[in-house]
């Protein structure tokens, strides 16, 4: 990961991608919010939910809790995308130095578009088929029109992640093999969370389901009890 400074355009484009994340802090600035990993952590989580799990990473003002979190990102996360973060340049992220955040970003970025073709590239077949239904339910026009804080431009002047998916899911194939490629990875990769949604939805019922049916078995068993308790003949057996 280089040092150098990257060019007013590439810090534009980078704040713009960021811009598409809901991050769980309101954005401040950008070498700051960077610092503690939380933030690095929630980005990677966007765009490749299984590859992140958010309790690890605790937000920290603590040079110490810092850099744990960036210790955990080099070896659960970085390391699946097939980079590392130098120790020197991780104390400089912790210190809230700007000449390594534009280059560690281009390369986040970089290898996050890497995997996401990846995935795509090896589910495509399968998913052929498939690809515009789960687009009918999706953001709703307010959403899409909320007015989130920007570290870019306004997102409706750079973000094509704010389109509803309900449009695109009565579109043609046509048109959806028209989008940009990496508009196009970023929609089938929220393709694919939603999957994982709903198969931890039908988990969850399945438990529900499991849990009503031993409420209804105890609920048998005490009236089982009670009827026994009121019968004097089973009291008083001797009588």
């Amino acid at each position: 990961m280089s040092g150098s400074a990257a060019p007013p355009d590439c810090l534009q484009g980078l704040c713009a991608w960021i811009d598409q994340v809901p991050l769980s802090r309101p954005k401040r600035s950008l070498t700051r919010d960077l610092s503690d990993g939380v933030m690095v952590a929630e980005i990677v989580k966007h765009f490749l939910p299984k590859l992140v799990e958010m309790h690890n990473y605790v937000p920290a003002n603590s040079t110490q809790q810092k850099l744990s979190n960036w210790a955990t990102l080099n070896r659960k996360v970085f390391s699946k995308l097939n980079f590392q973060v130098a120790e020197e340049d991780v104390r400089k992220l912790v210190a809230n130095s700007s000449d390594v955040v534009e280059p560690f970003l281009s390369t986040l970025r970089e290898k996050i578009e890497e995997k996401l073709h990846g995935k795509v590239q090896r589910e495509r077949p399968s998913k052929q088929t498939k690809d515009l239904e789960y687009y009918s339910t999706g953001l709703t026009q307010e959403t899409a029109n909320m007015n989130v804080p920007s570290y870019g431009m306004k997102l409706t002047e750079q973000n094509p992640m704010q389109w509803g998916y309900s449009s695109l899911g009565r579109t043609n194939q046509s048109l959806y093999a028209q989008l940009d490629p990496q508009v196009r990875l970023l929609l089938e990769e929220k393709e694919q969370a939603v999957m994982t949604l709903q198969e931890t939805v039908q988990i969850l019922q399945m438990k529900i389901h499991r849990l009503e049916h031993l409420v209804q078995l105890k609920d048998l068993r005490i009236e089982d009890l009670t009827r026994h308790l009121n019968n004097p003949k089973i009291r008083n057996p001797d009588k």
